[in-house]
């Protein structure tokens, strides 16, 4: 019951497991970081997104808008105050086998092009909640959990009741940020149950609950009758470095009375740290707290600098997650969601079973196929190790399997347990919401909806991802709230502008205010107009991002507002592109937009509905354009092709290095192309930079223009 492998998919296939991908980890984050309450464990959640990434990789073009590589923890709980981090806390790219770990060496020294000696730091992931502590001249003055990654919650007050937390340090830079893990120990954790059982409160499911729970109270003396600790492993913002290393740092951390884990190692390549791996993994049940995998950095702060991050995740970091866990259980039913682009995606509906400390009720059924056991023309599919393919009924006795790809998933069927009259699933051939016939493209894994903007479930779908933080980011108007003003029959908002004018016709319903609905009053509605009107001003890359276009992620819409500039420039080209014009052909050499994605975005503007929408929206919008980039950059503002072998940099790096100096990076030479870096065995690039006579340079001149050499 194996889902197909990354690198035999085919386009759609992959579609259609971004699709589940994201609806996965967007539940996930929400029951992890905002309700304490997670449904899939921490392994699960880190493998979903590796999969995620991994078809990303594969398939660039077909990134999602809500792609979960761009998300980082989850929104800041109501009640505590917000605290904006000075440096992002970032999350961590995972390995699950031995091989992922040689591969991640292979990519640190590739991109550093560093053949020499390589040390790494090896030490425990403990398994708990993530906290920023700021100190100011040696005094805590600001405790915040992870929230999103940019913006967590003030825990202040609780921070100082934890006794591994000092509340002064001395020696200290004059600004200190202290990052690491706020956990339970096993020992405190049972008591701990063994208290809320006896005055009849609720216990716990896990350690990692109970400290999450504990740190995250309103009221501080809550959680100072809370068993919390503390373990020390990075930083934040510093005023003056704390060392070279990063094992020297953890140790000055240490001598300034954090407790760091006394397992971190030294190591100095891919074996080294597999040995440390196993020797963590020997201790993991007598440690006394929980961990789940081992988290291995490059030591050199200097290298780690260099390699800097990508959306989410360092490139100079990784967790090696122990291995996952199995629990057999009872498949009740089989739902259909409908999502944004109109995909019919089944869920599983399980008896709950605890897995690995965790309760699972849910888990994905990828599509009809992955039921089936059989593709559209009916070729078994998934075979098991004898060969057969086993599909799956409700009733079944099913196995979850708890890591890597997928996950939650049913991973096989207990055909011994099948109850008598359980017959194979008839997968819907209209969409449950609105009745459209559901239609599946030859060659196509996913079955989708034809109802487009008259389908309730996508109509609702497509209005959050508009309000979503990436994109409007409207204070106020969330999930819930798009579900109300979507089904008002008195105050209606179906379309992306119907935001835009809510406030006018609210004005102008003298009977049915806003103000006087459940929920809202008047200094709230006041609020939630003062916050639309704010984002009447949207800068373009969010308002293409906000537009909710397939395959057009965050990443896509910074380059395509990069490459035109203006919401004109941008509109003109969409509506005039197609294959073979010049238009298309300046659309497709934008570096990282591929066929699928032009086409996808030249089809939307295209669409009379799609574009009628589009249109009444920007009518309510000033859209900014691209701010231009620092004038003190050599480069800002030109289009820059890098052919041949680069010898002081990887590829990579100067990519990187090129679009952070505010220059557009393409992949192939046009008329609009301002300069050519050229290597060894530069071939038709250079002849085609010749022969239009643009500049060409090599890539000890590069570094000199920038200032690197």
């Amino acid at each position: 019951m194996e889902p197909k492998p990354v690198d035999q998919l085919t386009m759609d296939e992959a579609l259609a497991d971004l699709a589940d991908l994201a609806a996965r980890i967007a539940a996930a984050n929400e029951a992890y970081h905002t309700r304490d309450a997670p449904e899939i464990s921490d392994a699960e959640y880190d493998a979903l997104k590796l999969r995620n990434a991994e078809i990303e990789a594969r398939f660039p073009a077909l990134k999602r808008a809500d792609s979960p590589s761009d998300v980082v923890g989850g929104a800041v709980a109501e009640g505590f105050g917000k605290v904006a981090h000075a440096v992002r806390m970032l999350s961590l790219e995972n390995a699950f086998a031995e091989v992922d770990v040689a591969d991640f060496v292979d990519r640190v020294r590739k991109y550093l092009g560093h053949a020499g000696p390589l040390l790494f730091t090896a030490e425990p992931k403990i398994d708990g909640l993530s906290l920023s502590l700021r100190y100011e001249a040696g005094r805590l003055v600001q405790a915040a959990t992870r929230g999103d990654g940019e913006v967590g919650e003030n825990v202040t007050d609780n921070a100082l009741t934890i006794d591994d937390i000092p509340a002064r340090v001395d020696g200290a830079p004059q600004v200190l940020e202290v990052r690491g893990e706020v956990y339970m120990s096993h020992a405190d954790f049972a008591a701990l149950n063994a208290r809320q059982a006896a005055a009849g409160d609720r216990t716990f499911a896990n350690p990692r609950n109970a400290a999450a729970g504990s740190l995250r109270q309103l009221d501080a003396t809550i959680t100072a009758a809370r068993p919390l600790r503390f373990f020390a492993y990075s930083w934040g913002q510093l005023s003056e470095p704390l060392a070279a290393t990063q094992f020297d740092a953890i140790a000055r951390l240490r001598a300034f009375g954090f407790q760091t884990n006394p397992l971190t190692s030294l190591c100095d390549g891919p074996e080294a740290l597999l040995a440390q791996y196993r020797a963590i993994e020997a201790q993991r049940a007598t440690l006394g707290y929980d961990i789940d995998g081992v988290v291995y950095k490059v030591n050199d702060l200097a290298l780690q600098h260099r390699l800097g991050f990508r959306s989410s995740t360092p490139r100079w970091a990784i967790a090696h997650k122990f291995p996952a866990e199995l629990a057999w259980t009872r498949l009740e039913a089989i739902d259909i969601q409908v999502g944004r682009t109109g995909a019919l995606s089944p869920v599983a509906r399980l008896t709950p079973v605890t897995v690995g400390g965790v309760v699972v009720s849910n888990a994905t059924l990828h599509n009809e196929d992955y039921i089936a056991g059989r593709d559209s023309r009916g070729n078994t599919i998934r075979p098991d190790e004898n060969g057969k393919s086993k599909d799956i009924r409700i009733g079944d006795w099913v196995q979850v399997y708890r890591a890597g790809d997928v996950i939650p998933k049913v991973a096989d069927v207990d055909l011994s347990q099948r109850p008598e009259g359980a017959f194979p699933f008839v997968f819907p051939q209209v969409c449950p919401e609105c009745g459209s016939p559901a239609h599946r493209e030859e060659g196509d894994a996913v079955r989708r909806c034809t109802g487009g903007l008259i389908c309730p479930a996508q109509g609702i779908e497509r209005l959050k991802h508009f309000v979503s933080r990436g994109a409007f980011d409207i204070d106020g108007l969330g999930a819930k709230q798009i579900e109300m003003f979507f089904a008002d029959p008195d105050l209606p908002v179906k379309t992306p502008a119907d935001v835009f004018t809510l406030a006018a016709r609210d004005s102008a319903n003298p009977l049915k205010k806003l103000k006087n609905r459940d929920g809202y009053g008047e200094t709230s509605v006041a609020k939630l107009f003062a916050a639309i009107e704010a984002r009447r001003t949207i800068p373009l890359d969010r308002l293409i991002f906000a537009l909710g276009i397939r395959h057009a992620g965050e990443a896509a819409a910074g380059l395509l507002a990069r490459h035109y500039g203006t919401w004109g420039a941008f509109e003109a080209a969409m509506t005039t592109a197609e294959p073979g014009n010049v238009a298309w052909a300046e659309l497709t050499a934008i570096d990282g937009v591929g066929e699928t994605l032009a086409t996808s975005l030249t089809e939307a503007f295209r669409n009379p509905a799609e574009r009628v929408a589009i249109d009444a929206l920007v009518a309510q919008l000033t859209v900014l354009p691209v701010a231009a980039a620092a004038s003190d950059s050599p480069v800002a503002g030109q289009t820059i092709v890098f052919t041949g072998t680069l010898e002081r940099m990887t590829r990579a790096e100067a990519k990187a290095r090129a679009e952070a100096l505010g220059a557009k990076v393409a992949g192939s030479v046009s008329a609009k192309t301002d300069l050519v870096i050229a290597g060894p065995g530069a071939g038709s690039k250079a002849k085609e930079a010749e022969k239009l006579g643009i500049k060409i340079i090599d890539e000890d001149a590069w570094l000199a223009l920038i200032g690197q050499a």
